[in-house]
């Protein structure tokens, strides 16, 4: 509609003076006449290229008006009144005093309104405020209305508005257009395509093709982009795990050094709570298993099968103990392993591997993996309620605590770390059990960087592992040394919905150095 009226109006005058005027006497939006105009003036700057188009090509003037708009605070006050007359309003004839006032205006709208009421010598402030005339008119939330209608004021009215920061420019352009030397009342679209129908109806004769601009750039390919969290994991996989495989360890340093590293297979995010907390010697009335801690499914609740030979010895580790254990001495119930959850940690896989390995004639392993797991915890800067846990173990004849400390050099030296200290702790599972904490050169302090320990006995051998085998295992958190590489501070810049997609594609490589 519009189109046709630029073109329609040029045919029969020889310019559109003021595309402002013009819009208003068609009723069509000012915005829309000015899209219309640049459209059709367009083609005259590719002039060659177009010659044959018998469409409009027009010669724009700007015209440029300027014009005044309400700021968001001037849009608050046309719309409801000045804090200065509402503290006039709020003031009874006898005066009130200043902090009575102060709380029924707000401590903003206060400080505003007493200054302008002050230089208008609408008030006299002491103890309390009072009133030094009898009435006021709201004159700047008028002259904000007439703004907002589009009618003009003084020079003298704009500059106190301006000074207040109630109104700001805004520069109006309109164009004044003539005929270009491509005129024509009608314009028709150039085809960019020759069909079937075309050549069967002889259209083709007639049709007028688009020209190929063969300068033209072809659209930006898009391709993926790794988010920083795979950048590290690649670098935990190869360097750690991968990279030990290719060099020559000492075998006091690096136990089974034959044995290459064995990627465990998690893909099952839901598991039992058997694989998950019984069969790691957890027991059933460990915090862990509150629902607080642990997300548990409604649907299906409960696992299928689980193998009753295996689940017939830990109950009876977990009630009575066996192997030199005492066990916990309370009444196991199978209903409480049953349950399904998202598992809280990847050892849950640990356990089904080192149960695999335990029905065959044994052999040394090595087993990584990295991958999700869910906890029931408040979301914060540092904790998210998924996250992934790196996780590595090795099974051998006669490991020692040595060995473990051992490995944890080699491993952390491979990701630039190579001073460590450990401190004792404790987990269900493993015994003696340690905290690694290493010096971040950056931070110039110790941070705890993982969590280790030998698998207890009460764990390994109701599976049917020989006694003299021995686990050593230790896992990390992939997150933290992903936002210490990153410099990131809150974890949800990193990992979940929240995540700005621009630092997908901008972020760098942070690659872990060796030492």
């Amino acid at each position: 509609m519009a189109e046709e009226a630029v073109l329609g109006y040029l045919e029969k005058n020889e310019q559109i003076a003021d595309s402002g005027v013009f819009a208003e006497e068609q009723g069509i939006s000012h915005e829309e006449i000015v899209n219309i105009i640049k459209s059709l003036n367009a083609f005259r700057f590719v002039e060659a290229q177009v010659l044959s188009y018998p469409f409009s090509q027009s010669e724009m003037q700007d015209i440029k008006k300027e014009r005044w708009k309400l700021t968001e605070e001037g849009k608050t006050y046309a719309a409801n009144g000045t804090p200065e007359f509402h503290l006039f309003m709020a003031i009874p004839p006898e005066g009130i005093p200043v902090g009575e006032l102060k709380k029924k205006l707000g401590d903003l709208a206060f400080k505003i309104g007493c200054k302008q009421a002050k230089d208008k010598d609408w008030i006299e402030m002491g103890k309390s405020i009072s009133r030094k005339v009898t009435h006021v008119e709201d004159d700047v939330k008028a002259m904000l209305v007439k703004i907002n209608n589009g009618e003009a004021l003084s020079k003298e009215d704009i500059a106190a508005l301006k000074k207040r920061n109630l109104v700001s420019p805004q520069i109006w352009k309109g164009f004044s257009v003539t005929k270009g030397p491509n005129y024509a009342p009608k314009r028709t679209k150039p085809a960019t395509d020759l069909t079937r129908e075309n050549l069967q109806r002889g259209e083709w004769k007639d049709m007028q093709f688009k020209e190929y601009n063969f300068m033209a750039k072809g659209l930006p390919v898009e391709g993926g982009y790794l988010h920083p969290l795979l950048k590290a994991r690649i670098h935990f996989v190869i360097f750690p795990f991968l990279y030990s495989q290719c060099t020559e360890t000492d075998a006091n340093d690096f136990p089974s050094n034959g044995v290459i590293f064995e990627e465990m297979p998690t893909n099952n995010y839901v598991e039992s709570s058997f694989w998950n907390f019984d069969a790691l010697f957890q027991p059933q009335q460990h915090p862990a298993r509150d629902s607080h801690d642990t997300f548990f499914l409604r649907e299906p609740s409960t696992t299928k099968e689980l193998p009753e030979d295996y689940v017939a010895r830990v109950k009876q580790i977990h009630e009575s103990g066996g192997h030199g254990s005492r066990g916990y001495g309370y009444d196991w119930k199978r209903e409480e392993a049953n349950k399904n959850l998202l598992r809280t940690h990847t050892t849950a896989v640990s356990s089904r591997m080192l149960y695999a390995l335990a029905q065959k004639p044994f052999e040394a392993k090595k087993f990584y993996s990295i991958d999700r797991v869910f906890r029931n915890e408040a979301v914060d800067r540092t904790h998210l309620a998924e996250f992934h846990q790196i996780e590595g173990l090795i099974c051998d004849r006669g490991l020692t605590l040595g060995d473990l400390q051992g490995v944890l050099y080699d491993f952390f030296s491979r990701l630039g770390m190579s001073k460590l200290r450990f401190k004792p702790a404790y987990n269900p599972y493993t015994e003696p059990s340690m905290e690694i904490f290493g010096y971040h050169e950056g931070f110039k302090k110790w941070v705890e960087v993982g969590n280790s320990g030998m698998f207890r006995p009460e764990m390994l051998l109701p599976m049917g592992l020989p006694e003299d085998v021995r686990v050593i295992a230790w896992g990390l958190s992939l997150e933290r040394p992903t936002m210490i590489l990153y410099g990131i501070d809150n974890i949800r810049d990193l990992f979940g919905h929240k995540v700005d997609l621009g630092l997908i594609k901008s972020n760098p490589i942070c690659r872990i150095g060796l030492t």
